[in-house]
């Protein structure tokens, strides 16, 4: 009995070992096939891989990086607005915005646009009939912003050009002369014109020519400041007086018009003084 035990067992055990050679063996067989098969169809790799770009994974709304090199005030910048156009993937961290600047002629608009964009850049701006367009890129914590700036010339051929000066645009500038009442009147109408195509921008009053208007008398001053005013809260717009030859409130402006676009805890200080460059919101 003890033999028949004996026998059984090890043939137990021999059958264990063929098993496991046979497995090893089977194993063997099917990595070679496998190496054959895709050794074979490597002549058609090339025709179904390609290669990805590095960035092809990247969301086209992610943020520009930020620095602490921030304007004073000016601590964060969201580039996340519907008018921010990219530029071409080489400048992929240029964020574009369009402004439009409009009100009657000869109230001081190219002036006042040169005096932002840089006595340099004047002849670079770009010319259409009704129209002129001009750039100026600046850097808030690392983040370059480039504002396309389009100004309707104001005369009466111009007006056809409202529409695709004010379509996209983040902010609208209406401008009048604050030497000139006939100007400050024409107001409403330049608002309620480029409504008509955009009802997001953010609205700004701007009398120009301060320098020339403190040497009007101090109660005519009052009533124009006054009439400005009333204009500036009828269009929900802030009110700024400027001076393009001094440089009053010319960067102010575009600083505010930041802040508020990117939501930056920047603010300006309220002035209604009669006599100094008001600012009204």
């Amino acid at each position: 009995m003890c033999q028949l035990c004996g026998t059984v067992g090890h043939s137990s055990t021999l059958q264990r070992r063929i098993h496991h050679r046979v497995s090893i063996l089977r194993r063997y067989i099917l990595r070679v096939l496998h190496r054959f098969i895709v050794c074979s169809g490597r002549k058609n790799a090339n025709s179904t891989y390609r290669m990805l770009p590095p960035d092809a994974a990247l969301p086209t709304h992610q943020a520009p990086p930020l620095d602490s090199a921030a304007e004073p005030g000016l601590e964060e910048v969201k580039v996340e607005s519907p008018h921010v156009f990219r530029t071409h993937d080489l400048e992929s961290d240029l964020v574009s915005l369009k402004i439009s600047l409009l009100g009657d002629c000869q109230i001081g608009k190219t002036s006042f646009l040169v005096k932002y964009v840089g006595d340099e850049k004047e002849q670079q701006g770009k010319q259409r009939e009704g129209l002129n367009q001009m750039d100026k890129t600046l850097v808030v914590r690392g983040a370059r912003i480039s504002y396309c700036i389009w100004e309707v010339q104001g005369d009466g051929k111009s007006e056809d050009q409202i529409p695709m000066a004010c379509k996209d645009s983040v902010a609208i500038l209406i401008m009048f002369d604050l030497t000139s009442r006939c100007t400050l009147n024409s107001v409403l109408g330049w608002y309620k014109e480029a409504r008509k195509w955009n009802q997001t921008a953010i609205p700004v009053l701007i009398g120009t020519k301060f320098d020339d208007f403190i040497q009007l008398p101090i109660d005519l001053q009052w009533t124009i400041a006054s009439q400005a005013r009333t204009y500036a809260k009828a269009i929900n717009a802030t009110l700024f007086f400027s001076s393009a030859t001094y440089n009053i409130n010319v960067n102010k402006i575009f600083k505010f018009i930041t802040a508020k676009l990117f939501d930056l805890p920047w603010t300006v200080e309220r002035n209604l003084t009669v006599g100094e460059p008001i600012i009204d919101f």
